[in-house]
């Protein structure tokens, strides 16, 4: 075992390619015991590749991984590089039918006098559990729990192995802020404690409040390696991308367009009322015009992703209303809402996105097949490539081709796909929740800006359903959900930051007043 300050995990020297891409170039890279290691670059720069190199689930092409400094086992030895790795990944790998304990354990079942000790493993969630602060039942389905509750038993599954070297990516993208503050905590007391963690993260401000070092990769290649100390953020920004891309312009020529500053009333939600596990809607009434880009923000579980999925006709209301140009949808029927001229760009791209064993331009011509279509009904690839090619181009998607399989692209050129599947019919309302989340700088000020030109060129209705506090600068207005309900209107931009997450939290500026 590695002493405190010593390499727990080296990487010297990694190369991959997949097919004539370079994925990585002779990268090099060292987690020390007792030390906290940022990862940061766009995407496509080459970090999902080395976090699945360093977890044992892809070999090198050439170069070679170090465990204690000695050679790592081979990739098929699933059970040596586990008891010496745990990986938690953005992308969720709880088995949902089965209980968290079952999940917390799954591959590291523990023993008393030759059985399993189910008490045992019960008694050692629960723990895991309440040192989170969570009410989360061992024997809780994990198909029952949200989408940051799932995120909890995949920390708690990593902790409860006991390894010396932990890969977190993407830790914070499901918490709540509460949340990321007890993670912060806890990887500092293990960081304390010995354990080497590999911090990946596309928020800076974390890298900097939570990693001593930093590594910066671009293009497979590592360009920066330094002590979060000796950096800003300017730093990291260009070593990144370069040039720091400007903000999203205001198209409306910095004039604030709601419902009453001239603009037709575009959406009307009245009294809409949802029980969801995921954050239910009480009563939510709101008005978005044409042009206008309104932000809904707020915790997890205030209804906010809820709020966006009513308004798409994917959940229905138990009660309310959604009028769209005058005319009510349908509660629940996605079709209706998209026959209304009703855009959709989901929280989870993976799940909800896109069909990855689709190409590009099938995917972004999903939502207007009728109208390309001949008289058999059939579309002729031809035109389905003429279609989507425009809105490709206006979001610097990066493909081989517009017929390259979108699961072979990059996290944020998959989320490009999904967001031009939604605009590509000129929507008269948007809804997109949380579009940048595990997307990299330069894409979101690219992504933010195709939704805002939507808006303006096409007279929408923007629905930006966010707890991403950076994506509200883009907005006109900001509505604060709490426990379902709308707790604060901010309508002056620029937006205070500091009064917007006191509202997130229920507290007003009466109750925390601002120095």
């Amino acid at each position: 075992m590695a002493e405190d300050g010593g390499a727990v995990l080296q990487a010297q020297g990694i190369t991959k390619h997949f097919g004539s891409t370079v994925a990585l170039r002779s990268v090099d890279i060292e987690l020390e015991a007792g030390r906290c290691l940022g990862l940061v670059g766009r995407n496509g720069a080459g970090k999902s590749t080395l976090v699945s190199i360093l977890s044992g689930l892809t070999a090198p092409d050439e170069g070679a991984v170090l465990l204690d400094g000695q050679p790592a086992p081979r990739t098929s030895d699933v059970a040596s590089w586990q008891a010496r790795v745990s990986t938690v990944y953005q992308r969720s790998m709880v088995v949902p039918w089965l209980t968290v304990t079952e999940n917390v354990f799954l591959g590291n079942l523990q023993r008393r006098l030759g059985l399993v000790d189910w008490p045992g493993m019960r008694e050692r969630t629960a723990t895991i559990m309440r040192e989170w602060g969570f009410d989360i039942p061992p024997e809780t389905k994990c198909k029952d729990l949200s989408v940051d509750q799932l995120q909890i038993v995949e920390l708690a599954r990593a902790l409860a192995a006991g390894t010396r070297c932990v890969l977190l990516d993407e830790p914070t993208a499901a918490l709540e802020r509460t949340g990321i503050a007890t993670l912060f905590e806890r990887v500092r007391r293990i960081v304390e404690r010995g354990v080497a963690v590999l911090y990946i993260s596309h928020h800076l401000e974390e890298v900097f409040e939570i990693c001593s070092d930093v590594t910066v990769l671009r293009d497979g290649s590592v360009v920066l390696s330094a002590p979060t100390d000796e950096l800003a953020n300017e730093d990291l920004v260009a070593a990144m991308v370069g040039d720091v891309p400007a903000s999203a312009p205001t198209h409306n020529g910095g004039r604030r367009r709601t419902s009453g500053a001239g603009g037709d009333v575009r959406l009307r939600v009245e009294g809409a009322t949802r029980r969801s596990a995921q954050g239910s809607l009480d009563g939510v009434s709101l008005e978005v015009a044409a042009g206008e880009r309104l932000g809904v923000t707020g915790l997890l579980s205030a209804g906010v992703a809820t709020l966006g999925r009513v308004v798409a006709g994917i959940e229905p209301l138990d009660s309310g209303k959604v009028v769209v140009d005058g005319r009510a949808l349908r509660s629940g029927h996605r079709r209706a809402a998209l026959r209304a001229g009703v855009g959709y760009i989901p929280a989870d791209r993976q799940v909800d996105g896109f069909v990855g064993q689709l190409g590009v331009a099938e995917n972004q011509t999903m939502t207007v097949v009728g109208e390309l279509s001949g008289r058999l009904g059939l579309m002729r690839p031809r035109s389905r490539r003429a279609a989507a090619a425009p809105i490709a181009e206006r979001l610097s998607l990066v493909s081989s081709s517009l017929d390259q399989e979108v699961q072979e692209l990059s996290g944020g050129n998959q989320q490009k796909v999904t967001v031009g599947r939604a605009l590509i019919h000129r929507p008269r309302v948007i809804v997109a929740i949380t579009p940048t989340r595990g997307i990299d700088i330069a894409a979101k000020v690219m992504l933010l800006d195709a939704l805002s030109r939507a808006a303006h060129d096409s007279e929408a209705a923007l629905l930006l359903a966010t707890d991403e506090l950076d994506d509200l600068v883009h907005c006109d207005r900001v509505l604060v959900l709490v426990r379902g309900s709308v707790f604060a209107e901010f309508d002056e931009p620029p937006f205070d930051r500091e009064r917007l997450i006191a509202a997130t939290e229920g507290l007003s500026s009466s109750d925390q007043p601002f120095q």
